[in-house]
């Protein structure tokens, strides 16, 4: 549905629901700490609901997309569907390419078996590689354990979730920045400024952490304008993260892949970072 010159800033809508979820978390979080008798973890917990609510509700209202109407047979709705999303009465040129390539789809029998040809393996280890570098990236640690990581080296537990919310709010503000910069600057000077970004802020703060703490990790207490400095290195970290790795691990395998064996490369694409990101989670 989206338009070729935007498809990259839209497809990192995506993205972006994640970071604003992620800091929502965190501001309720750190809002439901605060509350006696021992509720705010149930609050928290419960409040998952809402969001799973809100999807339920909205995939009943959810409109279906021409090319969907095309694989069906309802071509007419789907000429008129894509009249509306583009607004404009002449769409012949899309839609005859919507038409071609839902014809082409259709004479491929086995996209598994595409999938292990030899002349598709760049394919196949960009949609395995990517997202096993992304996770690998660590940024896990700090997203889904930032309190906890922060308690450890040595704030305090108010402290802790408002650090999480900061990281938070760089997380969505820099994914705002990879919205309208990747079509702009490009997926690969993305990636490259931003992985050494990562690099670089990783070492700081393991160096930082190393010199406080020691290689054993004893805890203790940070003076203020070190953990000032430790938390804003870890920003720099996640707005790194948040306009390359982040989105683009989405979005350059879904750009890469022939028609061919783009169903069964991008199903591979999302289960093996869903593999990673547990095993990740579990072991790490």
């Amino acid at each position: 549905m989206a338009p070729y010159k935007f498809r990259g800033a839209l497809n990192i809508g995506f993205q972006l629901s994640i970071t604003i979820g992620i800091l929502a978390a965190s501001i309720l979080n750190y809002g439901f700490a605060k509350i006696k008798g021992g509720w705010g973890w149930r609050l928290s917990l419960g409040g998952a609901m809402v969001p799973a609510l809100i999807i339920t509700i909205g995939s009943l209202v959810l409109p279906e997309t021409p090319n969907s109407m095309i694989e069906r047979g309802h071509q007419d709705k789907a000429r008129t569907k894509l009249m509306r999303i583009r607004g404009l009465a002449n769409v012949d040129e899309e839609f005859n390419d919507l038409v071609a390539a839902s014809e082409a789809s259709r004479q491929v029998e086995h996209p598994w078996r595409n999938l292990l040809q030899r002349k598709y393996r760049p394919q196949l280890t960009m949609a395995i590689m990517i997202p096993f570098f992304q996770q690998l990236t660590g940024i896990n640690v700090i997203m889904f354990y930032a309190p906890v990581l922060f308690k450890t080296i040595g704030f305090g537990s108010d402290a802790a979730l408002m650090s999480a919310v900061i990281t938070g709010g760089v997380n969505v503000l820099a994914t705002i920045v990879s919205i309208y910069g990747v079509d702009k600057w490009g997926r690969r000077f993305l990636f490259l400024e931003g992985g050494i970004q990562m690099l670089v802020c990783q070492v700081v703060v393991a160096i930082c952490i190393a010199i406080k703490f020691g290689v054993d990790g004893t805890p203790g207490e940070l003076p203020r304008w070190y953990a000032i400095l430790v938390v804003l290195f870890i920003c720099i970290y996640v707005a790194g993260f948040a306009w390359s790795w982040g989105p683009l691990g989405w979005l350059v395998p879904s750009e890469i892949f022939p028609l061919e064996i783009r169903s069964a490369a991008q199903s591979l694409n999302v289960s093996v970072n869903m593999v990673f990101t547990f095993l990740w989670l579990k072991y790490f």
